[in-house]
Order: C-alpha cells, then sequence, then structure tokens
C-alpha cells in the first residue's frame, strides 16, 4: 500500500512537468520521447490495476469459505475501490496527457504535410506524375487496341499462313 502512495505521487509529479511542458511548442522528438514516458507510466499503472483485481478475486473468493459471505464481500469490494480509485483517476490524467500529446504531434505532421503540397517542387512533380500516368493511359490503350484489331485479323492470318504453307 505505501508503494502505491510513494507510486501514485512520482506520477503526479512526473504527470505535472509534462502538463506543464505540453503548453509550450516542443520539438516533435521531445514531445514523442514525453508521450514514451507516459506509455511506461500507462503499463506500470495496468499492472498496478491487474494486481488489485487479482486481490479482489483472491479476496472475493475468501469470502465464499466464510459464513458472512455478504459482509465479507462489502468490505474486499470496499479495499478494492480504494485501490482502484487512485488508479483510475491518474489513468485518466495520463490519458488526457496522451491525447493532448498525440493531438500536437498530428497537428506538427499535418502542417509538415501541407508545406511540403504547397511547395512548388511538390506542385511540379506532381504535375510530372499526373503527365507521366496520362502517357501511360494512352500508351495501353493503344496496346489494347493493337491487340483487338489482331485477334479480329487472326482468322484472316491463320488462312493466309495456311494457304502460303501448302507444297504440292
Amino acid at each position: 500500500m505505501r508503494s502505491l502512495a510513494l507510486r501514485s505521487k512520482i506520477f503526479l509529479g512526473i504527470f505535472f512537468v509534462a502538463c506543464s511542458f505540453s503548453n509550450l511548442v516542443l520539438a516533435t522528438p521531445a514531445e514523442e520521447a514525453e508521450l514514451e514516458q507516459l506509455d511506461k507510466i500507462e503499463q506500470e499503472l495496468e499492472v498496478q490495476r491487474e494486481w488489485a483485481k487479482y486481490r479482489w478475486g483472491k479476496a472475493q473468493a475468501e469470502c465464499y469459505q466464510k459464513y458472512w459471505v455478504n459482509y465479507c464481500i462489502g468490505s474486499a469490494r470496499s479495499q478494492y475501490s480504494k485501490e482502484i480509485d487512485p488508479i483510475t483517476q491518474q489513468e485518466i490524467a495520463l490519458h488526457e496527457a496522451q491525447r493532448k500529446l498525440r493531438k500536437s504531434l498530428k497537428d506538427q505532421e499535418d502542417i509538415k504535410r501541407a508545406a511540403e503540397r504547397a511547395s512548388p517542387v511538390k506542385a511540379a512533380e506532381r504535375a510530372d506524375n499526373q503527365r507521366e500516368f496520362e502517357e501511360k493511359q494512352k500508351a495501353a490503350a493503344v496496346r489494347a487496341a493493337d491487340l483487338e484489331r489482331r485477334r479480329q485479323d487472326a482468322p484472316k492470318r491463320a488462312q493466309e499462313n495456311k494457304a502460303g504453307m501448302q507444297l504440292d
């Protein structure tokens, strides 16, 4: 129980530092590193939650061995709530920080993509790609028309080949 309180204080300290930095415009690598750190904290909170669920299940199983089952389960549920409530609050704060960071990263990526699309180099590249695509489409249409013409002429050519091959 004491380690849970210590972890909570450590997490809250990290969370407040992360929140204070999230309002500033940070470089993307710094935000990504911060997001990775928050993911690690999230994994630790998940482990704490799983242990609390394990203890709850164990206490619940022990309660069914006693005469006063309802009272025992109520006490166990109360203990479980005391353990889970701080974890839940930390997860809520953590998820909010993660959402802000992910939104910031996405916004930065969108700005970068928009700048790339607006650049004259990319516009020229898109025009070249479009021209090449149209040329390939025309070439494919010519090949398809030629193939169709050959298919239509196939019986005639076969007849000519038969006539020319006779060696009587």
